[in-house]
Parts: C-alpha cells; sequence; structure tokens
C-alpha cells in the first residue's frame, strides 16, 4: 500500500480507503472481516457516514485495541430517526447523533469531523453561518475531532469550503466522467445518462473543477475522493456515458492522478472488490493506464487538454511533461502563480524552458495535446 499527505493536516493514509456502504443490512461478522481485510491490506483510511447503531457498533468493536490503525472521517449531521437514515442541520439532533457516534466507537476522538453532504448554496450558508459550523469548531478546540471536513458533489459549493480557511479536508465525487459536468445542486443529475448528452456539457475538464483541484493542491484541502466508479456505470459499456468500460484499476488511477487527492474511497460492497481495490498499489502501469482508453472513446473526446498519464514520456531534453502541465494548469485555474506551486516548478530537475521543439512528445499523446505549445506557455508562467 501506498500512503500519501492528507494535505495540511500531515495525517498519513493509505491512498486507498474503504468507504461504509458496504456495511448496510450486514451483520458484525461481515463487518469484521472486511474491517480485518481492509487492515491487513495496509488500508489505514475508513469513512463513516451512516448513523445506523449496528454499523458504528460494528466499527466500535473493530477499533477495540488497535484505534492507532484507523484514521476516521465520521459525518456530522447524519442521524438515525425513526429507524432511518436522515440528514439533519437541526442542532440538537446533530449533537444527539455525534454523541450517539462516540458512544458507539468507544473512541475519545474522530481524525476528520465531516459536515455530511452540502450540494446547495443555501444549505452551504445556513451551515457555516449558523450553529452547525460553532458546533464543529466547539468539538475541534475540545480535541474531539482533530480536523473539519466537507462532503460534497458541488464543485462551487466545495470552493467556497476550501477558501473558508476551516474545512481540511473535502470528500468530493470525482471519476473522468463527473469531471466533464458543471457544477449542479442535484446530485441525482450525476447518475442520469441523458446528462452527458446535454449541449453544454464539455470534452473536458469543467473549469470550476479544474479551479478547486488547484485551489486545495495550493492551500493544503485534501481530498478524499467517493464514486470514483460512478455508482459502477464506468465500469460498464452500457451505462458508461463514454460508451466503453474502465477498469477499477484506471478508475482509481485516474482519481489519484488528479491534484490534492490524498485517498480514493473504494465502493467495494465484498471483500473481493476490496482485495481488487487494495492490489492497485502493486500492478503494473499498463494496468492502471486510462489515456489509451478515454483518448479514443466514441463520446466525449477529450482532446488538447493534458491528463497527465505520461504517455508523452520520455522526453528527449528530460522535462516531466505531466508535471509541467499540472503546474501550469493549478496556475492558470487560480489566474496566479501560488508559492506552493512554484516551489513545486522549481524543484523539477528540468524546465519547459529546455524544450527542444522536437515534437516527439506530441506524436505518443492520446489527447491530442499540442504539448510543446504548452510548455511556452509554463515558460510564460513560470519565467523558465
Amino acid at each position: 500500500m501506498n500512503y500519501r499527505k492528507l494535505g495540511r493536516t500531515g495525517i498519513r493514509v493509505s491512498e486507498i480507503g474503504l468507504g461504509s456502504e458496504a456495511f448496510v443490512n450486514r451483520d458484525d461478522g461481515f463487518a469484521q472481516d472486511l474491517i480485518d481485510t481492509a487492515l491487513q491490506a495496509g488500508i489505514n483510511y475508513f469513512d463513516l457516514y451512516n448513523p445506523e447503531p449496528y454499523i458504528r457498533d460494528s466499527f466500535g468493536k473493530a477499533m477495540e485495541g488497535r484505534r492507532d490503525r484507523f484514521v476516521i472521517q465520521a459525518h456530522l449531521c447524519s442521524a438515525w430517526i425513526g429507524g432511518q437514515y436522515k440528514r439533519t442541520r437541526d442542532i440538537e439532533t446533530v449533537k444527539e447523533a455525534f454523541h450517539d457516534l462516540f458512544e458507539r466507537l468507544k473512541t475519545e476522538y474522530v481524525d476528520i469531523g465531516m459536515i455530511h453532504y452540502l450540494d446547495e448554496q443555501r444549505d452551504y450558508d445556513e451551515v457555516f453561518q449558523g450553529p452547525v459550523i460553532e458546533y464543529a469548531r466547539k468539538l475541534k478546540a475540545a480535541g474531539k475531532i482533530h480536523h473539519i471536513g466537507m462532503s460534497t458533489h458541488n464543485p462551487r459549493v466545495a470552493v467556497q469550503a476550501a477558501k473558508s480557511g476551516e474545512v481540511d479536508v473535502i470528500m468530493f465525487s470525482v471519476n473522468p466522467a463527473y469531471d466533464i459536468l458543471p457544477p449542479n445542486e442535484d446530485v441525482n443529475t450525476l447518475f442520469e445518462k441523458s446528462t452527458y448528452e446535454e449541449p453544454d456539457v464539455l470534452s473536458c475538464t469543467d473549469p470550476e473543477r479544474l479551479e478547486l483541484y488547484s485551489l486545495c493542491e495550493s492551500e493544503g484541502v485534501a481530498l478524499t475522493v467517493m464514486k470514483p466508479y460512478g455508482g459502477g456505470a464506468l465500469l460498464d459499456a452500457g451505462e458508461s456515458p463514454f460508451g466503453v468500460a474502465m477498469t477499477a484499476a484506471q478508475c482509481l488511477h485516474y482519481c489519484l492522478t488528479r491534484p490534492a487527492v490524498a485517498c480514493v474511497l473504494a465502493g467495494a460492497r465484498t471483500k473481493e472488490e476490496l482485495l481488487e481495490a487494495a492490489a492497485y498499489p502493486e500492478l503494473p502501469e499498463e494496468k492502471k493506464d486510462f489515456a489509451g482508453l478515454l483518448g479514443s472513446t466514441p463520446a466525449h473526446r477529450f482532446t488538447d487538454k493534458c491528463m497527465y498519464c505520461g504517455h508523452c514520456a520520455p522526453c528527449t531534453a528530460e522535462i516531466d511533461i505531466a508535471s509541467v502541465n499540472k503546474f501550469a494548469d493549478l496556475c492558470e485555474a487560480q489566474h496566479m502563480v501560488p508559492e506552493t506551486v512554484r516551489e513545486h516548478y522549481n524543484a523539477l530537475k528540468v524546465k519547459a524552458g529546455a524544450c527542444v521543439k522536437c515534437g516527439a512528445c506530441e506524436t505518443r499523446c492520446p489527447f491530442g495535446v499540442k504539448i510543446m505549445e504548452h510548455m511556452e506557455r509554463a515558460c510564460g508562467i513560470f519565467g523558465m
């Protein structure tokens, strides 16, 4: 397993994590087996949005005596009411539900206190100007949560959270299909095939998503990824908006090559699916490669947009072309050169100015990127 820093929190997390949807309507034996399998595979990052008492009890049992092996992002505003899950902003209900979480997990703290499911602007304003954020601040001050996080499917809302200075981790839906869509407050549109047939759907990453990735990278706000397989649609040619099936490894690799991403939460419903995701770091590069597939997809062709796949290598002048393009994109998305991005660029062994314009890289790029022009662009941004 590979590990990454969870942004400015400094916490070391596995790049593959485990979401908790798999535990719904499953018994404790299944839960203990799946959690043990995750730990044995080197996974240490777990999302726990579920308010179901039996799921929280199972996690508490699994953590007993080995709390240090778990990095938990647990959700505020997720409650169990009348035998059903409910997203709530009622502060007394929020407090009761989070107190229940601590009781059942038998822990003194959770690593990330995630404000649950904020997609609408009105909802975001209510939370960040009201008692929910005040409660989160108090929990953090008391050491009950170590960092404040937020989950959302809307890049416009996520950008505001990243700019707030209070949110250290954003749980965000990332995959190549969602990345071409403009912001929307209705999460259900992500799962509808007709959405991808709209005329305003782009053939490359949506600018507001680029802004989010760039901002999080420069501010040290970590992204943890949900929906890496698009609810399974990307694994099925008949369901995918691209008309071709990706593998789980290709989806994971896409997510892990986006700026600011620290961990991808695999939607594993079985031990076999979990082990498949956990094996990602050991796979050869050709098994992870998504570029050839997306570069030739019959729908929504990605053209002249670097996907940071590395197919352009090797460079005659030994430029790390993918990194140069990523750093330049980060600057363009923010209309400035953040100091952290400049430092990363300056650390490159060979700068864009070393390009000899041989054009060999362009013959290998599956996305038709005008790489020589992009090297000139980087020189203009960074001055070398």
